[in-house]
């Protein structure tokens, strides 16, 4: 199934925009994905016409008949990125390109439908654009981004479906984690893993986030705020967060991170940290870790910070490690240098405010 050319947008402007002083009173603490602007896009598939229709409309509801394919048979992916009020007052997004192979790559793993890479770009341009006045100020303020896309074919059978339905909405944001840039706690589940090999651990699916949610809501009961995942196979080595990939500095200056064996989502901010890292002249390393030699490293003095990364959160540093035996510290707790340092040269890149040698953003308005 081919992504086809880049389509053209129908714009239909929301007559019933939210006034500029609600608007202003909402992004003044937006909380993060609770909030939304006044548009949103859609674009149809059906099988032999391809994509087609393709709006930016009045955000509202969806009709959806009880028996379409999504709620029965959870063919549906997404995306998530963000666009940023750059220092010169324009709009930039951050590898928008890498998104979309990445939303292709999940498709072919549901077995859905591909968009062209130019399509998926230019829809969110259009609802940017249409919607630019909701990016909020500030350095922790941007505009989150969801394309998405589920089976709309009504049908009752286990078989890929014929129709599918592709919309993007946008959310104003502030901090991922409440109270700004601090060390996290996180728990290592004993029980529940988030993929197998072989399953749709690399795919951005929707199920892989619902089999989180009882091990995430296990971590709030202890007191973390995050959930750490161990390999499917032999509960040993990490594999990744809830929501987030995962890497280790140790005191020589080196970082390790987790391979991608088809279990973790490679993730374009891990692949960005990766980057970043080697030019600032650590040695990356893509292996498994043991939660045992985490344990036994930070012990020891020799992991000296831990961090997570990802489109919501960017770089937050992880300080305390709880699992059923006990709970341990990353060197005091505190956040690394390393660890702020990245955070800070990704936080600039995003915006726009340092050299791009890499050509990752992506400038909009």
């Amino acid at each position: 199934m081919s992504g086809g050319d880049k389509l053209d947008f129908e714009i239909r402007p929301n007559p019933a925009r939210v006034s500029a002083t609600d608007r202003a009173a909402l992004l003044a603490n937006p909380g993060f994905g609770r909030v939304f602007t006044d548009h949103m896009v859609t674009v149809r598939y059906a099988e032999g016409k391809g994509w087609y229709d393709a709006r930016v409309e009045a955000r509202a509801p969806i009709p959806m008949d009880p028996a379409s394919a999504v709620l029965h048979y959870a063919q549906e992916i997404f995306e998530g990125m963000k666009a940023y009020r750059a220092a010169d007052g324009g709009v930039t997004m951050f590898r928008p390109y890498a998104n979309a192979a990445r939303f292709n790559t999940s498709a072919a793993r549901m077995a859905m439908p591909a968009l062209s890479e130019a399509t998926f770009v230019d829809s969110l341009h259009q609802l940017i654009e249409i919607d630019r006045e909701w990016i909020p100020d500030g350095e922790d303020g941007s505009l989150y981004l969801r394309p998405f896309m589920f089976a709309s074919e009504v049908f009752l059978g286990v078989r890929p479906a014929n129709e599918y339905l592709y919309v993007v909405i946008a959310s104003p944001v502030g901090a991922y984690f409440s109270g700004g840039v601090k060390p996290v706690t996180v728990w290592v589940s004993p029980d529940y893993t988030r993929a197998a090999p072989g399953g749709t651990g690399a795919a951005k699916c929707g199920g892989n986030y619902a089999a989180s949610l009882a091990a995430q809501a296990e971590a709030a009961e202890r007191g973390c705020d995050q959930v750490v995942f161990l390999d499917a196979v032999e509960r040993t080595y990490v594999d990744e967060l809830g929501g987030m990939n995962v890497f280790f500095v140790y005191d020589d200056g080196s970082i390790a991170t987790p391979p991608l064996t088809g279990t973790i989502l490679p993730g374009i901010t891990r692949e960005s940290v990766i980057a970043l890292a080697e030019a600032a002249g650590h040695r990356v390393e893509e292996r498994p870790v043991s939660f045992a030699d985490w344990q036994a490293d930070a012990a020891s003095g020799r992991l000296r910070e831990v961090f997570a990364c990802g489109t919501a959160a960017v770089i937050t540093p992880i300080g305390r490690v709880r699992f059923p035996d006990g709970e341990f510290a990353i060197a005091g707790g505190e956040p690394g240098t390393v660890t702020m340092a990245l955070r800070q040269q990704l936080v600039d890149l995003q915006r726009g405010k340092a050299a791009d040698p890499h050509n990752w953003v992506h400038r909009v308005l």
